[in-house]
């Protein structure tokens, strides 16, 4: 009698703790399928935007800098200055938060 009913629990125990791994398993799947079919979407995101790039490149023209005249030096120089002018106007608004925070912490 003592042996049916170890056998009985232990067959009944096995059989819920294959039902709590197979939902598992399950939910587990669910995600990652949810997790392919985002990643195909960006995917083609990212496909379409590097088409777009590759549009933008090709319809750029570039100039070799000891094949350039001065009209595209200026060019250049000009966007360098305004890209300096922005790396620096950022760098001066990360500063400023940063010093704010430091003085709402140190009143």
């Amino acid at each position: 009698m003592i042996w049916w009913l170890t056998w009985s629990v232990l067959v009944v125990g096995t059989l819920v703790g294959a039902f709590f791994l197979g939902r598992s398993l399950w939910r587990r799947g669910v995600a990652l399928g949810r997790e392919l079919s985002r990643a195909g979407e960006v995917a083609g995101q990212l496909s379409d935007r590097v088409g777009e790039l590759e549009a933008a490149r090709s319809a750029r023209t570039w100039v070799h800098p000891l094949l350039a005249d001065e009209d595209d030096r200026a060019g250049w120089r000009s966007g360098l200055a305004e890209r300096r002018t922005a790396r620096r106007d950022r760098r001066h608004a990360v500063f400023a938060a940063a010093h704010a925070r430091w003085d709402l912490l140190w009143r």
